[in-house]
C-alpha cells in the first residue's frame, strides 16, 4: 500500500507544469515567437520547432525580450532582461522567395553610432563591420578602434545604434 503511495505522489509531481517548478514555460516562449514574427511553428518565417522542452531556463520576472539576430533575419533572439537573466537563440524556417531588402551599409562605410536612453543621446563615429539592410542588426567598431565590436541596428543609410532599456 505504501508503495502505491510512493508512485501515486511521483507521479503527480512529475505531471506538475515547468512553469510551477521555477522554470520559464517553453510554450510560452514559443507563443511569443510566433506573436513577434507574426508565423506559426514551422511555418514560412515563424520557428523551425518548438523550443526544446527540456530546458530548464529560470523563470523572468520581467517581460521577455525579443529582437532579430543576425542580418538575414533567420534567427530570434529571445531574452529575459533581468541582470544575470538568460538569452535564447530561435532558428526560424526559411521563407521562399522572400526578397531581401537592399543594403543601405556595407561593410567598411563609416556610420553614425547613436546611443539612446532615457533622456539622452550619445553619438559617435564608427565603422560597419557588415553589411545590413534598414532594421537589420549588424557589428560595428568605433572609430578608435579601441573597444570590441558592438551590435547596432541599421537606422537608416550611414546611422546606426541602439537604446537603452
Amino acid at each position: 500500500m505504501r508503495a502505491k503511495l510512493v508512485v501515486a505522489v511521483a507521479l503527480c509531481a512529475a505531471a506538475q507544469p515547468v512553469s510551477a517548478a521555477g522554470f520559464a514555460d517553453p510554450a510560452a516562449i514559443d507563443r511569443e515567437v510566433a506573436r513577434f514574427t507574426g508565423a506559426e511553428i514551422g511555418s514560412p518565417g515563424g520557428a523551425r520547432t518548438p523550443v526544446d522542452r527540456r530546458l530548464r531556463l529560470a523563470q523572468c520576472p520581467a517581460e521577455l525580450a525579443l529582437e532579430w539576430y543576425g542580418t538575414a533575419r533567420d534567427t530570434v533572439l529571445v531574452r529575459c532582461p533581468e541582470p544575470g537573466g538568460w538569452r535564447l537563440f530561435v532558428p526560424l524556417a526559411a521563407v521562399r522567395g522572400q526578397q531581401a531588402a537592399p543594403d543601405v551599409v556595407s561593410r567598411g562605410d563609416a556610420v553614425m553610432i547613436s546611443v539612446r536612453g532615457g533622456g539622452f543621446t550619445l553619438s559617435r563615429q564608427g565603422e560597419a563591420l557588415e553589411a545590413g539592410a534598414v532594421g537589420e542588426w549588424i557589428r560595428v567598431r568605433p572609430a578608435d578602434k579601441r573597444g570590441d565590436p558592438l551590435r547596432a541596428q541599421v537606422l537608416r543609410p550611414g546611422v546606426v545604434g541602439m537604446e537603452l532599456p
